[in-house]
């Protein structure tokens, strides 16, 4: 039998609202959130991006809010302002004419004056990050004497924020008797202990694993050969993927940055996303990337949060994460709705204990695939620009070149002439990158084979190589064994 929002125990008019807004069935920790929350109990929730956690503990938090009471009864806190901002606009979306629950956002680089004057106006429901959040608490211009619900979103990232002294700062200004819902996607000593200091009795709620994988996306991993940069890699698999929208994950904002411009000097549609950008620059950033202006962005994790992009084509774990709820964050960003999506992971050597943690993970073998070469590119290339000759020849414009080709006739072949027209096309389009030594090595898929290097004594089956030893006159620094992979 199918659950619907009317067996969760939702109001008449949300549920109304939900018809409005195309909601039929809810997902499974819609299903477990809901029911407990509206029984005043508090919840842990793990999922992943895509499962509909923000309606979970949105749809109860506008039940629990009493209209007639103007002071703040629910806080959101998320780790950051992109994140604030897609709760914020979810709850405005839930909320019906009937139920007349008013809700603002906070966060920095948004007018604090503004804030406060619509905080003294009243509001029950305040979604935020922490550092606006304790502003506005020290200010005294938020109250929260009288909050029936905290909900924490994404507790595990504003943990690696530094966010944790001020979600704790935080969560004392309130009433011990209050609700607490904490939505985390790992489980850290520092995220256990809060949940013990601050939460009573919670029910804990986590999707299955074998959720966490949809058979949907394509996963596949390029290990880079021995000797190559990740970015002279990725160039190659770019040509051949073609993404109509991607987001490149990778650890720092220098490498974002670094990353963006020499992807834009080979011609790319893309740009950077990460903090250091001012929020004007963020929100028109996410606006040309929705609108189809920008085809990829070059993006950290943190930052990525504010990225939520309809019809997402390919994720690129350009580096790679920590951990595998991570990646399987990631790469849930793609393949929504029902439609496919590829993951791509660009790995090196020393990735491949990450890899068989992911591969454990999701139960399932990443598919390793090989870097397209010379001829791979350059047929896919001379393929798309087949494609532009055949447009062109269907055209009129085409008419006005006749008579140079009729007096080149005159001295060469008609094939001749075409084939050096195109010539002259493609070396104007080809990107300087093909123009240097890139052909990847035959070898370097090959099993990899250990070897260890003892810089201190000869072995005991006596395969030291002399020729490679250093003379004892020059003291040696100690030495870690390498571990070399021949590709």
């Amino acid at each position: 039998m199918t659950t619907t929002f009317k067996d969760l125990g939702l109001s008449q008019a949300c549920i109304s609202q939900l018809e409005q807004l195309g909601f039929t069935e809810p997902t499974q920790i819609q299903q477990d959130a809901i029911p407990a929350l509206l029984a005043g109990k508090d919840i842990v929730g793990q999922s992943q991006t895509g499962t509909g956690k923000t309606a979970a503990f949105s749809l109860p938090a506008l039940e629990i809010a009493d209209p007639s009471d103007k002071s703040v009864q629910v806080l959101v806190l998320t780790p950051t302002r992109e994140l604030a901002q897609q709760v914020g606009q979810a709850i405005e979306d839930f909320t019906s004419r009937d139920q007349k629950v008013f809700s603002l956002t906070v966060y920095g680089g948004q007018s604090i004056e503004r804030q406060i004057s619509r905080l003294r106006r009243g509001v029950q429901i305040v979604v935020g990050t922490p550092g606006r959040v304790i502003d506005l608490l020290e200010r005294r211009e938020l109250v929260l004497d009288r909050l029936k619900l905290a909900i924490l979103d994404e507790a595990d990232e504003m943990l690696s924020m530094g966010f944790i002294d001020d979600i704790k700062k935080i969560l004392r200004r309130t009433p011990k008797e209050r609700q607490t819902a904490c939505l985390s996607a790992t489980m850290p000593r520092e995220i256990k202990e809060l949940i013990e200091n601050f939460l009573n009795s919670p029910v804990y709620i986590t999707i299955k694993q074998k959720e966490a994988a949809p058979t949907r996306i394509e996963q596949h991993v390029y290990m880079v050969p021995r000797g190559w940069q990740k970015m002279k890699a990725l160039q190659p698999i770019l040509e051949i993927e073609e993404p109509d929208s991607a987001i490149i994950f990778v650890r720092t904002k220098r490498t974002a940055s670094e990353l963006t411009s020499k992807l834009q000097e080979a011609g790319h549609s893309v740009d950077e996303y990460h903090g250091n950008l001012s929020q004007m620059q963020r929100e028109r950033l996410v606006k040309r990337f929705r609108d189809g202006k920008v085809k990829m962005v070059v993006a950290t994790d943190i930052a990525a949060r504010g990225l939520d992009v309809q019809d997402l084509t390919h994720v690129i774990n350009y580096d790679l994460p920590d951990n595998t709820e991570t990646y399987i964050h990631r790469i849930g960003r793609t393949g929504r709705a029902g439609k496919t999506g590829t993951a791509i992971a660009i790995a090196q050597s020393g990735d491949r204990r990450a890899l068989k943690q992911i591969e454990r993970r999701l139960r399932t073998k990443l598919d390793t695939a090989k870097i397209p070469n010379r001829a791979q590119v350059e047929a896919k290339r001379i393929g798309k620009l087949n494609s532009k000759i055949k447009e062109t020849l269907a055209g009129e414009r085409m008419a006005s070149f006749l008579p140079l080709v009729r007096e080149l006739s005159d001295e060469y072949d008609a094939q001749a002439i075409a084939a050096a027209a195109l010539q002259m096309v493609y070396d104007r389009d080809c990107p300087n990158w093909m123009k240097g030594d890139w052909e990847v090595p035959e070898d370097s898929f090959a099993k990899p084979v250990v070897k260890r290097k003892n810089h201190n004594r000869s072995s005991r089956k006596g395969s030291y190589n002399k020729s490679r030893s250093v003379p004892r006159t020059k003291p040696q620094s100690k030495v870690r064994s390498q571990v070399i992979i021949e590709q």
